[in-house]
């Protein structure tokens, strides 16, 4: 009798043991590292006038060539840290500027528009993770290069809740409606300082010091592209460290343009406001509204095929 109770203590270690021997022979499986890349072009390396721009700039296709680079060596870096699924916005102009070509087999590309989400389609929560690629200041910021907001064109002033807000922080609004933080950024000096003071500190790879407008001192594309990659790993590398930007809802959103007649013309619609003779006011449930709405505004007659 005095055997059973040992009995079962020997072949309870025996099962453990073989467990554990099963266990180590199966290789651990690697953590999933999901990252958004949106990505803009006036941030980007030596970027300073619309000659780099547009297709019928004299510099665009060298600067479009640039652009991707920049993304590249955003990627590469995320993948030495881990990234196993890469989603990258073309987030500039007709969002068909960068050379997909080049890009690694298994990074999806979202291009041209119109598209739910803007320059964050595509996200949702299941990404760890958001970069900002060739971001610059907006539209009410006095020393970006090349500053705006959405529309060079048309807006003057984008506001959320009170507080006037570049893409990139709009943008972070979006992406803490998921509940994903924005880790990293490069721009111009003015643009970084203005996200900082909007999100956070978020690790930013400084392109170039604004001089102007249409002007600033640029660094040479190659140092460009290793500082990219040196703020991604860092950024990565803390991850833990970084929160969502998360806006409180219902969110207001006021938009002013330089021309009454749009805002004359939206106030027809009665979920509109009319704020002074060039805003409008939007008030949505969270920021999806609020996006759905800006595209929206992005609309012109032209676009018709």
């Amino acid at each position: 009798m005095t055997y059973r109770p040992i009995c079962r203590v020997l072949a309870f270690v025996l099962f453990i043991a073989v467990v554990s021997a099963i266990a180590s022979a199966v290789p651990n499986q690697p953590k999933k590292l999901k990252i958004y890349i949106s990505v803009d072009m006036e941030g980007v390396v030596g970027t300073v006038t619309p000659d780099q721009l547009a297709p019928n700039g004299f510099e665009y296709q060298r600067f479009r060539d640039f652009m991707t680079k920049e993304t590249l060596a955003a990627i590469s870096a995320a993948k030495e840290m881990g990234a196993t699924e890469i989603l990258v916005s073309d987030s500039h102009g007709n969002g068909e500027n960068l050379l997909i070509e080049q890009f690694p087999k298994d990074v999806r590309i979202v291009r041209s528009w119109g598209r739910p989400l803007g320059m964050m389609a595509g996200i949702d929560s299941t990404f760890d993770a958001i970069l900002f690629i060739g971001y610059h200041a907006s539209t009410g910021n006095t020393r970006g290069v090349i500053a705006h907001t959405f529309s060079s064109s048309h807006f003057t002033r984008v506001v959320l809740n009170g507080k006037e807000v570049s893409e990139g922080s709009f943008n972070a609004a979006i992406a803490g409606h998921f509940g994903v933080p924005v880790v990293m950024m490069s721009g111009d000096d003015a643009a970084l300082a203005e996200v900082w003071s909007q999100i956070g500190n978020i690790e930013g790879a400084e392109t170039k010091k604004t001089l102007g407008f249409n002007s600033a001192i640029t660094l040479t594309p190659e140092v460009s592209y290793e500082l990219i990659g040196q703020k991604v790993k860092a950024a990565l590398g803390r991850l833990s460290d970084f929160k969502p930007y998360v806006v409180k809802t219902p969110v207001t959103l006021d938009v002013t343009f330089k021309n009454y007649r749009p805002v004359e013309m939206l106030t027809y619609l009665h979920s509109i406001q009319r704020v002074d003779s060039h805003t409008v006011r939007f008030v949505g449930k969270d920021m999806i509204e609020i996006a759905d709405f800006v595209d929206f505004l992005g609309y012109s007659p032209d676009l018709a095929p």
